[in-house]
């Protein structure tokens, strides 16, 4: 082989082991972290130690070839690497739990090989990271970066701060989390609803950040949601092992709710990044396969005869995919389902998509009706309010009044592919108001 076909083979190994590394990262990279951090106790010196073993494998795999047991060889590597920082650090401090952890992962270290499989705590990182004594956001935030892998750049982009306030956020949850001791396990089953109800809904808020981006210039961030439905896959799979069914669930549910949805993400764009509603996208651009597992595990969460929020929310979303077009819709069944979801979460937005489904089962002016009677509510600032209202006054023929709300919803809104399909919207309606003044 000459000289350059081998430094062909080598650049393609490289770039090979990269392509390995970077999927090891974002599909094992929680399991390894959260195992580290149920031995050393430490955030911090979890990630410092991960990143060295990723560096060791950067170094190493290329020549030595990949280990029968990639995430076990990480994991051995980066605890060695712990070992030797507590040394050094046992020299300098002497501190009493610094060696009592030293002589711990000793231990560990001699009763763990590389092609062991080792347990998976992830489940108790994500009770950790959303632990009730960290403020919400914090638990948003660390989740992404403990189990997700996101980068501290990453987690600042989709909450739309700056670098260095989020990399202090999180070494604030991380401190909070190691000075307050909060333990790192799964609760105890009489608190584990309670919590679990915690955790299910920072991973509603993961999706919710990628599916409909609050600002800039695009609408979907895909990696977020992919994030949040391997995470709650992870999960649903995890809580099999320690909670009946009945306790499983809403986690199904959340996570039938989120594959259904994200299965029209190709259809929610078009080609030139313009927002395209429900009612005209292409359906057959919609994963089938993905929407079909979605219904599936919506079906084993029902059995448990236990329903919740999301599986309500799965259950609206399934009969939007079950109909072959806009016009075939059960209109009638959602909206009996916004009812129920009601008696769960009596929130303002909830009340917003009943009073639609409601609408679109019967007649646009039944719709206003009933908006006009949320009006005290506090709505005014709420861009899809406005949006909804503008809607059903379109539908209704009352262009003018239409035109007014979708200006407000314009003036309201930070996205730019919203604004756009606003625009569009207000130009749809000038043209219907030339054509009624000709008529």
């Amino acid at each position: 082989m000459t000289g350059s076909a081998l430094l062909v083979n080598d650049a393609m190994s490289r770039i090979n082991i990269d392509r390995r590394l970077d999927q090891l990262f974002r599909e094992e990279g929680g399991r390894v972290r959260a195992a580290l951090i149920s031995r050393l106790r430490d955030f911090e010196l979890a990630e410092d130690v991960l990143q060295e073993a990723f560096l060791s494998a950067i170094e190493h795999w290329p020549s030595e070839g990949l280990p029968n047991n990639p995430a076990g060889w990480l994991l051995v590597t980066a605890q060695r690497k712990a070992i030797d920082r507590l040394r050094r650090a046992q020299v300098l401090m002497q501190k009493q739990a610094e060696m009592q952890l030293l002589v711990t992962l000793n231990e560990n270290a001699v009763s763990l090989s590389e092609e062991e499989v080792f347990p998976d705590d992830r489940l108790k990182l994500i009770f950790t990271c959303c632990h009730p004594a960290l403020n919400q956001d914090a638990q948003v935030a660390l989740t992404l970066q403990t189990l997700g892998g996101l980068s501290t750049t990453e987690i600042a982009h989709a909450f739309l701060v700056s670098e260095t306030t989020m990399a202090q956020r999180l070494v604030r949850a991380k401190r909070k989390i190691r000075n307050a001791g909060i333990p790192y396990s799964v609760p105890a089953a009489h608190q584990l609803s309670e919590r679990l109800s915690g955790v299910l809904l920072v991973l509603y808020l993961i999706f919710n950040a990628g599916y409909i981006s609050s600002q800039g210039e695009s609408l979907l961030r895909n990696e977020l949601c992919a994030e949040a439905i391997r995470l709650c896959r992870a999960l649903a799979l995890l809580l099999q092992q320690v909670v009946p069914p009945a306790e499983q669930a809403e986690a199904l549910g959340l996570l039938a709710l989120m594959l259904i949805h994200d299965a029209r993400k190709e259809a929610r764009i078009g080609p030139e990044g313009e927002l395209i509603i429900l009612e005209e996208q292409d359906r057959s651009l919609w994963d089938q396969q993905q929407t079909q597992e979605g219904m599936a595990i919506l079906d084993q969460a029902m059995l448990a005869h236990k329903p919740g929020p999301y599986q309500l929310q799965a259950a609206i979303s399934a009969l939007h995919s079950q109909a072959a077009s806009a016009e075939e819709t059960d209109w009638l069944q959602i909206s009996l389902l916004y009812g129920a979801l009601i008696k769960h979460q009596s929130s303002p937005v909830i009340w917003l998509n009943w009073v639609v489904a409601v609408a679109m089962a019967s007649t646009p002016a039944r719709g206003l009706e009933l908006l006009a009677e949320m009006e005290n509510v506090n709505m005014q600032n709420y861009y899809l309010f406005h949006a909804a209202r503008a809607d059903l006054l379109r539908r209704n023929q009352q262009y003018q009044a239409a035109r007014e709300s979708y200006q407000r919803a314009l003036a309201l809104t930070q996205n730019t592919v919203e604004q756009a399909f606003l625009k569009r919207r207000l130009a749809e309606l000038s043209t219907k108001q030339i054509h009624s003044t000709h008529q």
